[in-house]
């Protein structure tokens, strides 16, 4: 290290180069004369370092011209020109994330982005239907808030169980490295965490479970240190309406650190759901009035109210971005939807009849209200699980009723919803799958047998214990999918799904039904002499978050040698995976062996498969039920088929009213206390009673979808310029690199380094890394992980299955390949083999594209962005732009041409030889008029290019009614050629071989 200072401390400019640790490079943001932020000229921004100009010798740089010898052939431009723009992560253009995200967003995702531009401190609620997107929405905000430096920081709050999915979304598609705030990681965490401080930085990044972090033990920490940036993920969880219990003391608490979060006036708030509304009014308008406090009381009745609540508030349904798609992305055309009905078995009808007569005895038997109740959730647990699998009712005839500590019969019925029902706002299905039990005091203490201290029980009770004991050997016999009907059809659809190239998800209701069927279809599926083997495997709330994403890995992925996962498979999971898990890249189809007690759950579970990123065209979502089970039946008429009937008439999926409860509590009332088996195969005749209740819950739930349709309009922003933001967006990815580009690119350089790129059917290709330059290799490797599958598999898609690669211009492996191949192109000639070099800096082409001598420049022009703050001052950000410029003629007097006609040299072909001293000779020439002559143009190329960019950045902040006042772009310095290239004419006889 130099130490000698320097007499003076020159003040640099953003974006200026300088000379100093035996490198160039460029001025950052946040330098003063005393300390220079510096990142190294064609670096990353994890090569940023800090130099003290009074201790190191700091001097300003110019960037070296190419040298003349340094040729390439035809494709040598294009290579280094698309290199050079795929490792632009600071554009110079409106959105400055879009240098360093990897979507592609449609134009419907940019409405929350722009209704963030408009708002001094970002209070969003993104409430977009299942699959369309909320985390990309969401995650835009999130990366512009920090590329414009209005947001230091970030934390997400999410479900442990969603956590690592948070952490690699923020990685792969917005270049945010987040760290891991879990039970399982604090440990690490505060170990290496210095003495006395917090694991928590304001300017840091964080995936942190919601439930961990509302602990007292850490909360106050966290409120205390929490970046200003904060996203809650499933924010309706945060809020839920529960009186008592230990549900209601965790909503509580969810719901007071937010409270804590969104009171300090200057935090930014991004709140995610598919479900801001349960059907009941009080969680939303708590939900609501953490974005701002009028809205908690304000009338969303009146004109005032639903214009306040759209300065906040974005929510689409499919239907609303159905257009947005039709350029071939992943995203499906359609969701075919069918029931498979079904018969019981004999015997399995005798135990449902008998277990029907159970419950009506029991409760009508029932002394007081609370027994009653306590009664009648026990006795509809059985027949819940009954109606699951004989395993799942096996189970619950051993387990102790929920309900049993109950003090008071409201208590019993809050208690019955949640474990026994799908309550809409209910904390969530992660640890709701486990099987309900049946036993009361009254019952036996274990249907296996009599208990220890049971001998001085009575007759009553010895009655029922034989009678569950009964029960019980009955359920057990039914196993199998001899008499277990249910299971035999479900064999039988998912075998027709796997013939029809499907890969679906059965979803259950609990655990044992979930462990149950994942055994028979194992063995049932790869029973000797099968044709193809097929992967099975169970997902439930037994495993821990990360052994859920172990066990999906396992059926997905590539095994330890690299070989490739199994193209039949089958995933049974309970309702942990029905809510977040994206699942769209491996499955897509959905079997529902139970029926949800609530059509939102059916729509989270479709929702895994039907979203975007899914290369299925069709996805497909079928529906079991017992067409001789009155459970089933009521469960499709009250509720699934009016749900799906008013989302067919109305284009709009609402949550189920509030009045469902009532409706299906009077329903089945009248199926067990007055053994009223309606027909429900027709609707509408049920008896009169239950009839009113269902239709009052008709005619709720049909105005709620009439009065969410009246607002569709307003909450989808509609009114917002979406269109012309997006023209905005295409020209700033052009900038940077189109998808075609980046596709041409990515296989020519892998070929030109010897990785033998082979096409595929889905349109990408594989590429082999034995033969590739070992640091190349070494980059990929660490990108995929050591064991990724070989070929590598290049999905020309936004998006690729774990261990393989998207080409897109973020993509790890896109990415490292560009960067060699720029590398490579700017190092000295004689350092790196000339096999590892497919991009030149020159070049002289003879080519039949040009009637006149016609030379190419590389330029790379540097900006200093002044961008107005939400606090009324600017902040100064460095930008960098790539553009091609050729001129006809010397370069003494060069005629300068369109740039669309300097972008069409980039493929033209090479039509005859060049001798190698007359391409030196040549670009000698053009390089002796470089600083003369072409610099002074270039140098007014980039005051144009500045005012182009400075009214595309009003543009944007107009249609969005951003402020605008101190907006400029100013150019920074010289811009730097990198590479020369040099078109002439085919030679003909009468010219000789050197015109």
């Amino acid at each position: 290290m130099t130490t000698a200072a320097q007499p003076t401390q020159q003040q640099y400019a953003v974006g200026s180069l300088v000379h100093a640790r035996g490198r160039e490079w460029v001025v950052l943001p946040d330098s003063t004369p005393d300390l220079l932020v510096l990142r190294p000229l064609g670096g990353a921004d994890d090569d940023i370092a800090g130099v003290l100009p009074g201790l190191e010798r700091v001097v300003p740089a110019t960037f070296a011209p190419p040298t003349p010898s340094d040729l390439g052939d035809q494709q040598a431009a294009g290579l280094l020109r698309t290199a050079l723009r795929i490792g632009f992560r600071s554009g110079a253009g409106p959105f400055r994330s879009l240098a360093s995200v990897s979507v592609d967003p449609r134009p419907y995702q940019l409405v929350p982005l722009l209704m963030a531009l408009r708002q001094d401190t970002v209070r969003l609620l993104i409430a977009d239907d299942v699959g369309i997107g909320k985390t990309v929405e969401a995650g835009l905000v999130a990366a512009e808030l920090l590329a414009q430096g209005d947001a230091r920081g970030l934390v997400v709050l999410c479900s442990p169980a969603l956590a690592e999915q948070w952490r690699a979304e923020l990685h792969s598609k917005f270049g945010v490295d987040a760290r891991l705030v879990l039970p399982s990681t604090i440990g690490r965490l505060l170990r290496e965490t210095p003495y006395g401080h917090s694991v928590f930085r304001p300017e840091g990044a964080y995936v942190v479970s919601t439930d961990f972090i509302k602990s007292p033990r850490h909360r106050e920490d966290f409120l205390n240190n929490c970046p200003d940036l904060v996203i809650v993920d499933e924010a309706h969880s945060c809020v839920a309406e529960t009186a008592i219990g230990a549900s209601a003391r965790t909503s509580q608490q969810r719901y007071s650190l937010l409270r804590a979060l969104a009171d300090r006036p200057d935090r930014h708030l991004l709140l995610v759901t598919a479900t801001p509304h349960s059907g009941k009014e009080e969680p939303f308008r708590r939900l609501l009035g953490l974005l701002d406090e009028r809205l908690a009381t304000v009338s969303l009745d009146t004109e005032a109210g639903r214009r306040l609540l759209a300065e906040f508030f974005v929510q689409r349904r499919r239907a609303d971005i159905r257009e947005d798609f039709g350029d071939g992305a992943h995203f499906p055309s359609s969701r075919d939807t069918a029931e498979c009905p079904y018969t019981l078995h004999h015997d399995y009808k005798k135990l449902l009849d008998e277990v029907l007569a159970y419950a009506r005895e029991t409760v009508r038997a029932a002394d007081g209200a609370l027994q009653q109740r306590q009664r009648w959730w026990s006795t509809l647990a059985l027949l819940r699980t009954l109606s699951s699998s004989p395993a799942a009712a096996v189970q619950s005839l051993n387990t102790r009723a929920g309900v049993e500590e109950a003090a008071s019969p409201e208590e019993a019925d809050r208690t019955g919803e949640r474990t026994v029902s799908d309550p809409a706002d209910s904390e969530g299905a992660e640890s709701a799958d486990a099987v309900p039990g049946t036993r009361l005091p009254a019952a036996a203490e274990t249907a296996e047998g009599p208990g220890p201290d049971d001998a001085s029980g009575t007759t009553e009770g010895d009655e029922e214990k034989a009678r569950l004991i009964t029960m019980a050997e009955a359920a057990r016999r039914l196993e199998g999918p001899t008499r277990d009907t249910k299971l035999k059809k479900l064999i039988a659809t998912v075998t027709d799904l796997l013939d029809e190239g499907y890969r679906p998800i059965v979803f259950c209701r609990y655990i044992a039904t979930a462990d149950y069927i994942a055994k028979h279809l194992a063995k049932t599926l790869n029973k000797k002499g099968a044709e193809h083997p097929v992967a099975v495997a169970s997902v439930t709330g037994e495993l821990s978050p990360d052994q859920r994403v172990a066990r999906i890995a396992e059926l997905t992925g590539a095994d330890e040698d690299g070989n490739p996962p199994a193209e039949r498979r089958v995933l049974v999971a309970t309702d942990c995976l029905s809510e977040g898990v994206n699942l769209q890249e491996s499955f897509d189809a959905v079997v529902h062996y139970d029926l949800a007690w609530n059509p939102t759950r059916h729509e989270q579970r479709e929702g895994r498969v039907d979203r975007f990123g899914q290369r299925t065209d069709v996805v497909k979502a079928l529906t079991l039920y017992g067409a001789d089970n009155p459970v089933d039946g009521i469960v499709l008429n009250v509720l699934l088929r009016k749900h799906e009937r008013i989302r067919r008439v109305t284009g709009i999926s609402v949550p189920v009213p509030q009045e469902s409860e009532s409706a299906m509590q009077a329903v089945f009332e009248g199926l067990i206390l007055r053994g009223e088996k309606p027909a429900y195969e027709q609707e509408g005749l049920f008896p009169q009673e239950e009839a009113a209740a269902a239709e009052q819950l008709e005619i709720a739930w049909q105005s709620s979808a009439e009065r969410e349709k009246r607002n569709r309009s307003r909450y989808a922003q509609h009114r917002i310029r979406k269109d012309e933001v997006a023209a905005e967006v295409a020209e700033i990815r052009a900038a940077l690199g189109t998808g075609e580009e980046v596709r041409d690119f990515t296989r020519r350089a892998l070929a030109a380094l010897r990785g033998m790129p082979a096409p595929t059917k889905q349109g990408g290709f594989t590429v082999h890394t034995d033969a590739l330059p070992r640091g190349l290799r070494d980059a990929i490797s660490a990108a995929l992980g050591p064991r990724h599958p070989r070929p590598i598999v290049f999905h020309d898609a936004p998006s690729a299955p774990r261990g393989e690669a998207a080409l897109t211009r973020t993509d790890p492996v896109v990415t490292a390949t560009a960067r060699f191949v720029l590398d490579a192109a700017l190092d000295d000639a004689d350092k790196v083999p000339q096999e590892q070099r497919p991009a030149r800096r020159c070049g002289v082409v003879r080519t039949k594209a040009v009637a006149r001598p016609t030379t190419l420049l590389l330029v790379r022009h540097r900006f200093q962005l002044n961008l107005p703050t939400r606090k009324g001052g600017t902040v100064e950000r460095l930008a960098e732009d790539a553009r091609v410029v050729a001129f006809q003629g010397s370069a003494t007097a060069p005629e300068w041409l369109p740039e669309d006609e300097a972008l069409a040299l980039l493929d033209a072909r090479a039509a005859g030889n060049t001798d190698p001293k007359f391409a030196v000779r040549h670009i000698e020439e053009i390089l002796a008029a470089l600083h003369t002559v072409l610099m002074p143009a270039l140098r007014l190329r980039s005051a144009e290019l500045g005012k182009r960019l400075e009214d595309s950045h009003h543009r944007v902040r107009t249609a969005s009614q951003a402020r605008r006042q101190g907006l400029k772009v100013l150019p920074q310095g010289d811009p730097d050629v990198l590479g020369v290239y040099h078109y002439r004419p085919v030679a003909s006889i009468i010219q000789g071989a050197d015109a």
